[in-house]
């Protein structure tokens, strides 16, 4: 498959000297193959569903730690009091 895939842009690639179009032809087929073929390039190599689900995972899990800083931050002082308050009413 990738043996005919390379003969065809190298076909492309030769027509182009007739019409500049081929060129672009081969150029759009090089790029297909690097960013989406098997063993190529790019984001989904190495099994795709499972490296986008991961991202997804990780996205979440940092949307989800920012917030809880901000909230953490943001509440800490009257958790303090609430935690103060709780000591002092057992003691």
């Amino acid at each position: 498959m990738f043996v005919l895939l390379l003969v065809l842009i190298v076909v492309l690639f030769g027509f182009g000297f007739l019409n500049p179009i081929w060129w672009v032809a081969a150029a759009v087929l090089v790029f297909g193959a690097t960013r989406y073929g098997r063993g190529g390039g790019g984001r989904g190599r190495g099994g795709g569903s499972d490296f986008g689900e991961y991202q997804d995972y990780r996205d979440h899990r940092e949307r989800q730690d920012r917030w809880d800083r901000r909230y953490n931050r943001q509440h800490r002082a009257r958790w303090n009091r609430e935690d103060r308050r709780d000591r002092e009413r057992r003691g």
